[in-house]
């Protein structure tokens, strides 16, 4: 275990295996989102420091390749037992630093740990295999092989969880990894991680974490020669960006990126499970979710009973002060955020939505509103809002609701309630997304199902085995075991 207390942790990055103010002139604060309080401050990363970063993870990675992968799994199961042991801890921490709920910071860490068991798993599924040939006497191999090193961006969002989604089974493909955290989260998504796999025993260099301002390092961090891979999750106009990049220099990108999701209630749904439902699925951790609910698309035929019971739950909701632990809907993360919120709101209301409840913004926490009778050309339904607002659109049938659920430009995740199992399927099946759920709502992740989006929310597949696909390479030799005849020598 480290010697370094975590209160002293806090105000340092990890490069290279060794905790160390970054090397810039440029500091953050980092606050507590409800009070914003700070609670430290911590020296960024400058260029050199990337470059560092980079290099220890390269070095490393060549060594920690041919590690037999029993080994490499025993480091991922110690990390996920540690996880645990710190749950208590880590949620205290996301309840600070990114106004989780502690709700929500408990789902966060307990996707956590699934992620870090699954991804011990991916060290016995490194699978090669051969295959026969037109040639005679050849032999065909195929070899599943680490990228080398990764570089991944994380948000503020969900930072613990997606900081680990990557770094998880990065290294247990065999890869070193540079992780750069938000500034606005970086003891969740990033030091605490850092800390995590130290103890685990992770070789000295293998995994650095870094926190920088863009506006000094630039795109060094994606245009660096020694990554292979860029993860990033974010939003849509920062992801096309680093896939610009990374294309320059034809790097690999693994990107989840914005949503504006949506969620169909058909004419035969169960409208109180429906209810259900939806306030979870739009109001954890205050809306500020990627596969939060964006959309509500309503059959008018049930339209105001769901508006009405929609609502009365909506009422129930509480929010306040994420420390308290019946607090549903916390601080927002920013003055900004609060601010485009609130244009969202103002600008739909200007194109004829109806403000069916009206939540006060009280210091960082913006109470629940709801806006009816909207159309799918309103700010609000073409915009992620990403914050407590909930957006109901009533429709004229399955048809309508179909064309106006994918009449977006984003397709990360969906929900359709049906009383009719088949139907919510084959309604599923025409809605253009990565993921959608039936009689369910939009927020869902399991370790071992293909998590990512269609269209501009993203490229590739995080999670299962698809981890195996964004992390690895193949490799193919073959081997001619018996002189071949060519048709010239």
């Amino acid at each position: 275990m480290s010697t370094v207390s975590p209160a002293t942790l806090w105000n340092k990055i990890f490069i290279g295996g060794e905790w160390k103010e970054g090397s810039s002139q440029r500091t953050a604060a980092v606050t507590n989102k409800f009070s914003d309080e700070v609670i430290t401050e911590i020296r960024l990363a400058n260029k050199q420091d990337i470059h560092d970063a980079y290099e220890a993870a390269r070095k490393a990675q060549a060594e920690w390749a041919q590690v037999p992968p029993h080994e490499k799994a025993a480091l991922m199961e110690k990390a996920a037992a540690l996880i645990a042991e710190r749950q208590e801890e880590i949620v205290k921490w996301l309840v600070e630093e990114s106004g989780s709920s502690q709700l929500k910071a408990s789902i966060e860490v307990g996707a956590a740990i699934g992620d870090v068991k699954e991804a011990a798993k991916y060290c016995f599924r490194m699978n090669g295999e051969i295959l026969p040939s037109f040639i005679p006497g050849k032999e065909n191999r195929i070899y599943r092989n680490p990228v080398g090193v990764v570089g991944a961006i994380t948000p503020w969002n969900w930072p613990f969880y997606l900081s680990i989604r990557v770094v998880a089974p990065a290294i247990a493909t065999g890869n070193g990894i540079v992780l750069k955290a938000d500034s606005q989260t970086p003891i969740t998504g990033g030091l605490i991680v850092a800390q995590i796999f130290e103890e685990a025993g992770i070789p000295k260099g293998l995994f650095s974490v870094v926190v920088y301002d863009l506006e000094e390092v630039g795109d060094d961090f994606v245009e660096h020669p020694i990554p292979r891979v860029i993860s990033f999750t974010g939003s849509t106009a920062a992801g096309k960006r680093v896939a610009e990049i990374a294309g320059r220099h034809l790097k690999k990108v693994a990107l989840e990126l914005g949503g504006n999701n949506a969620f169909i209630i058909l004419d035969d749904a169960n409208v109180d499970q429906a209810v259900a439902s939806a306030a979870f699925g739009k109001y954890l951790h205050q809306g500020q979710i990627c596969i939060a609910t964006n959309r509500f698309i309503v059959d008018r035929k049930i339209y105001p009973e769901f508006v009405e019971k929609f609502k009365e739950a909506t009422l129930k909701v509480k929010a306040g002060n994420p420390a308290e632990p019946d607090t549903i809907i916390g601080p927002m993360i920013n003055q900004k955020q609060i601010e485009k919120v609130q244009s969202l709101i103002t600008q739909s209301l200007s194109e004829g939505a109806k403000l069916e409840l009206e939540g006060k913004v009280a210091g960082n926490v913006i109470e629940p509103y709801i806006l009816t009778d909207v159309t799918n050309d309103m700010a609000a339904a073409r915009t992620e809002i990403f914050g407590p607002v909930a957006v109901i659109i009533p429709v004229d049938g399955e048809e309508e609701a179909i064309r106006i659920a994918n009449d977006c430009d984003f397709g990360l995740s969906g929900a359709v309630h049906s009383g009719s199992i088949e139907r919510g399927i084959k309604v599923a099946q025409q809605i253009v997304t990565g993921m959608i759920h039936v009689n369910d709502q939009t927020v869902n992740v399991e370790s071992h199902i293909p998590f990512g989006g269609e269209k501009s929310s993203g490229l590739g597949r995080y999670c299962g085995e698809s981890a195996l696909e964004e992390f690895t390479t193949v490799k193919w030799i073959s081997v001619q075991q018996e002189p071949r005849q060519y048709p010239f020598s």
